[in-house]
């Protein structure tokens, strides 16, 4: 019979690379407590989350390597979960062995992110920020179509949201045509790199922004990258960035049904959207194929909103529906869905957004429909037990 000893099941197992990481699982210590018995090797594979979800498939890897061996038998495998602090010594390890940003600079310290558009080298170095980044409700902001006001309305929540208290975090996932920063007067703003991942830019209320336009040059360049790249940049941040404990981080969508939006509804948690839109039939027809797609998609629909649905006039005081008649009535009862807001124009608003000052305006028709969102997300992380 021939023996098997613990460094031929590691030599087996170096060629397995973790997905995520991109690195050996033997490199990375995730196996541990080999233990072998005449033809039977028993492990634990210990992976950064029990959540992974290519789990079964990188233990199945495991298996299938150690099973090729001369003389094995039976393999059993044990996966178990690293510790926080184990985590962040990966992390940390990675952060040291990471390429330098693009432009030169070193990746040590707090060093500005400024990528080339060039998406073969905008590539962002996987780590496990996501991990020690604990966020306890991710609303998206959607539509379908663009043009409505989905970033007027996340950055109205969340500075809503923050005057309540809550920490709130902002990713402006509309890759190629980010106005976020705009509204805050970030627009120069850089986010930073640490060993941990990558640090958000901060409000100066104290939310925390995420966006393409802080990894460029020049806040007007064009993001011209095709779809599947724009979903890539989009993962890569999820996983990159250091956000700090959240209460609440909002998605700010970008216009449409395809890559992006496919992205962040299979692969992040998103636990309700907003359908954000305009009174025009147009509008509404986009929004529909929107609800269609989240219904197909099975992520809860917390509401409507409908944007710029009509204008007082300050000398009179009377209410024009500049748009015409509003269809987020009929739009929300035949989804099912509760018809949360219907904001109005309001200029000083506009104004505000111009100048980079949403945080100091205070657009009461927001304040009911911030209550809205808040009762519905805790009754819901009550419900599941948290």
């Amino acid at each position: 019979m021939t023996m098997i000893t613990v460094e031929d099941v590691l030599r087996a197992l170096a060629p397995v690379i973790d997905p995520e990481l991109r690195r050996s699982v033997v490199d990375l210590n995730m196996i541990r407590d080999v233990e072998i018995e005449g033809d039977s090797v028993q492990l634990k594979l210990a992976l950064t989350t029990l959540a992974c979800p290519l789990s079964d498939t990188l233990a199945a890897q495991v298996h299938a390597a150690i099973s090729a061996l001369p003389g094995v038998e039976h393999v059993g495998i044990d996966v178990t979960e690293m510790t926080p602090e184990e985590v962040r010594q990966i992390v940390m390890g990675l952060r040291r062995g990471s390429p330098s940003p693009p432009d030169g600079r070193s990746g040590g310290g707090q060093a500005p992110l400024v990528f080339s558009l060039d998406p073969s080298q905008a590539t962002l170095p996987t780590s496990l920020a996501r991990q020690i980044s604990p966020v306890k409700h991710l609303i998206g902001v959607t539509s379908g179509k663009g043009g409505v006001g989905k970033s007027l309305v996340t950055a109205l929540l969340a500075v809503a949201l923050r005057r309540e208290g809550y920490r709130v975090g902002i990713f402006d996932a509309d890759i190629t045509g980010a106005s976020i920063p705009q509204l805050f007067g970030l627009n120069h703003s850089r986010m930073k790199r640490s060993p941990e991942g990558i640090i958000p830019v901060q409000s100066e209320s104290g939310i925390r922004i995420v966006s393409a336009n802080f990894m460029l040059k020049n806040p007007d360049d064009p993001v011209a990258w095709r779809g599947s790249r724009i979903a890539q940049l989009i993962i890569d941040l999820w996983h990159d960035v250091v956000w700090g404990p959240l209460d609440y981080l909002l998605f700010d969508f970008p216009p449409g049904t395809s890559d992006a939006q496919l992205t962040v509804m299979m692969d992040l948690p998103v636990q309700g959207l907003l359908m954000v839109t305009t009174p025009q039939e147009l509008a509404t027809l986009i929004v529909r194929k929107a609800i269609k797609m989240s219904r197909a998609m099975e992520v809860p629909l917390l509401g409507v909103v409908e944007n710029m649905s009509y204008f007082v006039c300050p000398d009179t005081g009377t209410q024009h529906e500049i748009f015409g008649e509003s269809h987020a009535a009929s739009v929300s009862a035949q989804a099912g869905i509760a018809l949360l807001a219907r904001l109005p124009i309001e200029p000083a608003l506009a104004r505000a957004c111009d100048a980079g000052r949403i945080e100091e305006v205070d657009f009461p028709p927001l304040h009911d429909l911030t209550r809205q969102v808040v009762a519905a997300l805790e009754t819901d992380h009550r419900a599941d037990g948290a």
